[in-house]
């Protein structure tokens, strides 16, 4: 979501702030800025892309050794520059913040009767008076005294005209890391939401805490804890990979990233050579032999992830399962149990509503918790006790694909370890899962192959306006993650039912104009699946069907059929789900979506 980068320097910082934007652009935005102190506080600010602000800050030789910069995901207030970041307070002080201010109506009513004077519509605009009116020569204590006032999630970076050389920058509930300068920028520090905004300046970072306050300075920095005491925080060495940001001979990121995914999910499992516990954790054995239940936590496409691993942990691992909606959860009176492992997944582990729904479960008495999640310094690693690291790389398009196909990898292994402990896997099953995993890199590299069949298909789904999808089983999941890509980023209305649903509303929906594609694999459900194809195609509807080989689903009149290239049992969804990604990105890039980018999301969902 919205991205922070600060710098205090003896140089002129504006590139390095303007460079961190750039590579924060991949959370998605709607607005951007920068200000630096250069004699007074000077600022720009733009609606379109960080591209733009840079030829405006060219054109205006906008230079500063102390400088803040923002991209903005819209919350409060319309994406207008009057509500683009930084924002400022009587020109003495200058904030950007991420997350949202849950009081901020109550501290708008007593700054005004205070005399202040608002030019926005965002909750962020208070955080800037606050400060001025507790500001009293030390911007350090009018920071630490203004957050004790704010309630809700944030991450800010503030700097006033009379102390030109410091920026203090706080967090609760949103990210905010401290990169300290080393090499050519040595005597430099630098705050950043993702350290992804500072690869080539610093890879020394410290993560910030919940609660902490840090000031910045050059040569130096201080940080206190939320009660004022001052803290100790690691600084690790995080090295980002450089070609991350390279397109090479894609058109997009997104399709770049459906890619990867052969390479990814290897990366994902190298170094696993058997089933074992300790793949979780050093105290992961202990654990998974003290849990009678698992309870999984996540949001958007990382809750299908959760929701296809419930068929694998109850079928193989006969383990019960429960699958929620994060930000469902914490606002329910929920039964706890504490022999449950409660299971986190996020491609971030900063996603907001998650890290809270964890925290809740820890709340109320859940001692064992597990991350999935393709972040190692993550808030939401550093919060559990076991953990899975996917290898995904960095992904840069907001429509997550090998994010998911490498978590969908993690929790078939956790079902396997999980098995395994519980007498239900023996070792001719356990050589065999996994001569199937060691495949999956070459299974998805020949479903990859598909894509000129799928791009003729994509030219017909162009001209729609609706979709249906349709799966049984553990791929009904799957035909909820293809009709999220497609609406995420062509902008069709598109539904996913079990088929069985079919003739329990949808399909009063059906006519020749409703494309509904099928997931068809070679299962137990197949001819059930066939007569909820018939129930279509009776209706006049157009059927896509992603098949097995071996299914006997023959092309007809009404009916379009891509062969997949094998069955391959229970890890099939992982294969069915990259044709839908392919089915959703070459539609979009025929509708001329921005497919990297799409209108009113954001890829890092740092804000409830």
């Amino acid at each position: 979501m919205c991205g922070i980068v600060a710098a205090v320097a003896d140089r002129d910082i504006v590139p390095i702030l303007l460079e961190g934007l750039k590579r924060l652009e991949y959370r998605g935005y709607d607005s951007c800025g920068v200000a630096v102190h250069s004699g007074g506080l000077k600022r720009a600010r733009s609606t379109a892309r960080v591209a733009d602000l840079d030829t405006q800050v060219a054109a205006t030789h906008f230079t500063g050794a102390t400088g803040i910069a923002h991209t903005r995901w819209a919350t409060h207030g319309a994406p207008v520059t009057s509500n683009a970041h930084p924002h400022f307070s009587t020109d003495m002080v200058a904030v950007v913040h991420n997350g949202i201010i849950e009081n901020y109506e109550e501290l708008r009513t007593e700054l005004k009767a205070k005399g202040y004077a608002f030019e926005s519509q965002t909750d962020t605009e208070v955080i800037a008076h606050l400060v001025a009116s507790l500001y009293h020569g030390d911007l350090f204590t009018a920071v630490r005294a203004a957050v004790k006032r704010l309630t809700g999630a944030y991450a800010i970076a503030v700097f006033a005209k009379g102390e030109p050389h410091k920026i203090v920058g706080a967090r609760a509930g949103s990210p905010l890391v401290l990169g300290v300068g080393h090499g050519v920028s040595e005597g430099e520090n630098f705050l950043a939401s993702d350290a992804m905004a500072l690869v080539g300046t610093t890879d020394h970072i410290c993560y910030l805490e919940e609660g902490d306050v840090v000031e910045i300075e050059r040569g130096k920095f201080r940080i206190v804890d939320a009660a004022g005491n001052p803290a100790q925080r690691e600084i690790r060495i995080v090295k980002a990979a450089s070609n991350a940001v390279d397109l090479g001979p894609y058109r997009h990121y997104m399709q770049k990233e459906i890619f990867e995914q052969p390479q990814v999910v290897g990366d994902t499992l190298e170094g696993v050579e058997g089933i074992t516990p300790d793949l979780f954790g050093d105290n992961a054995e202990a654990v998974f032999r003290d849990i009678e239940s698992i309870h999984i936590l996540a949001c958007g496409t990382s809750y299908y992830s959760g929701m296809t691993a419930r068929y694998w942990l109850e079928g193989i691992a006969g383990i019960p399962t429960q699958v929620e909606i994060a930000s469902e959860y914490r606002y329910r009176d929920s039964v706890p149990n504490p022999k449950a492992l409660v299971v986190v997944i996020s491609q971030s582990g900063e996603t907001a509503d998650t890290m809270a729904a964890l925290k809740h479960a820890q709340g109320l008495g859940h001692k064992h918790t597990l991350a999935i999640c393709n972040v190692a310094t993550s808030a939401m690693v550093r919060q559990t006790e076991l953990k899975y690291l996917t290898r995904a790389g960095v992904e840069i398009g907001v429509a997550s694909t090998k994010a998911f196909t490498t978590q969908l990898t993690a929790l078939f292994l956790l079902t396997l370890t999980l098995a395994k402990l519980r007498g239900r896997l023996n070792d001719v099953q356990e050589t065999k899962h996994l001569k199937e995993l060691r495949h999956l890199p070459k299974a998805l590299a020949a479903v990859l192959a598909l894509e000129p069949q799928i791009i003729a298909w994509a030219e017909a789904f162009t001209r729609k306006e609706h979709a249906l999808f349709l799966g049984r089983g553990p791929h009904y999941p799957i035909a909820l993650e293809g009709a999220l890509k497609l609406k995420e980023i062509s902008y069709i209305h598109a539904e996913a039912y079990p088929a069985g649903e079919l003739k329990h509303g949808p399909l009063a929906l059906v006519t020749d104009e409703m494309p509904v594609v099928v997931i068809a694999p070679n299962d137990v459900l197949l001819e059930k699946l066939k007569s909820n194809m018939q129930e279509v195609r009776a209706r006049g509807g157009q059927l896509y069907v992603f098949a097995d080989s071996d299914t006997h689903i023959a092309a007809a009149e009404g009916l379009h059929v891509i062969r997949m290239p094998e069955h391959y049992g229970p890890l099939s969804p992982i294969l069915h789900v990259v044709p839908l990604q392919l089915l959703a990105y070459h539609t979009a890039t025929s509708r001329g979506t921005d497919v990297d980018k799409p209108r009113n999301l954001a890829k890092s969902v740092t804000v409830e």
